[in-house]
């Protein structure tokens, strides 16, 4: 099986858009705060054995549980709406479960914030255009993107400051909104076409 390094770049730069762990910094850091230091190498091992499970069974798995990927997408958005909702007017809908880190680390950090529905259903789609070992090259390296930026909280945070991650924490609670919207929308239409006429 050849790996061609085009390809690899392609499949790296699609999955980094869609994760947005960039994007996602300010609800990390809300998250942070709540239930106190995130480990970066579960939230890792976790969303990447998410994302590679989903890659090499995902049609199967829902297909047993009797879930189609619109109702998959359509509850992901649900998630991320509330999420957006929680950020935008500064009140707690996820209660914080103190005693229990990596339940908050698992959700909703490792779904759907990275191993998200928009990025499970990419995976489904790179497949049919790459081969695997491409994109199991291209989840390793957002995998590496994603655990340092989750390990740098702290100096990230600090470089921030109380005033600008406020600032981040609205503006992209309100793009979270937004792209939950969107998801919700999209998948609404697909539904609708295909409905009896």
């Amino acid at each position: 099986m050849s790996i061609e390094f085009n390809n690899v770049i392609t499949i790296s730069l699609v999955l980094f858009a869609i994760i947005d762990i960039l994007g996602t910094i300010p609800i990390l850091l809300d998250i942070k705060n709540k239930i106190g230091e995130i480990d970066a190498k579960f939230a890792t091992f976790v969303s990447g054995g998410i994302m590679i499970t989903f890659l090499f069974a995902g049609k199967y798995v829902l297909k047993v549980i009797g879930i189609d990927i619109v109702s998959f997408s359509l509850a992901g958005a649900i998630v991320i709406f509330l999420i957006g909702l929680e950020m935008t007017l500064n009140r707690d809908i996820f209660k914080p479960h103190i005693s229990s880190p990596k339940g908050s680390t698992v959700m909703p950090i490792a779904f759907p914030m990275i191993a998200g529905a928009g990025t499970l259903t990419t995976l489904l789609s790179l497949r049919s255009q790459y081969n695997i070992l491409e994109i199991l090259i291209g989840v390793l390296i957002n995998l590496l993107v994603v655990y340092y930026v989750i390990r740098f909280l702290p100096r990230i945070e600090h470089f921030l400051g109380e005033t600008g991650i406020s600032i981040l924490r609205k503006v992209f609670g309100f793009v979270l909104l937004s792209i939950s919207v969107k998801i919700f929308i999209s998948n609404l239409s697909i539904i609708n076409t295909n409905l009896p006429q």
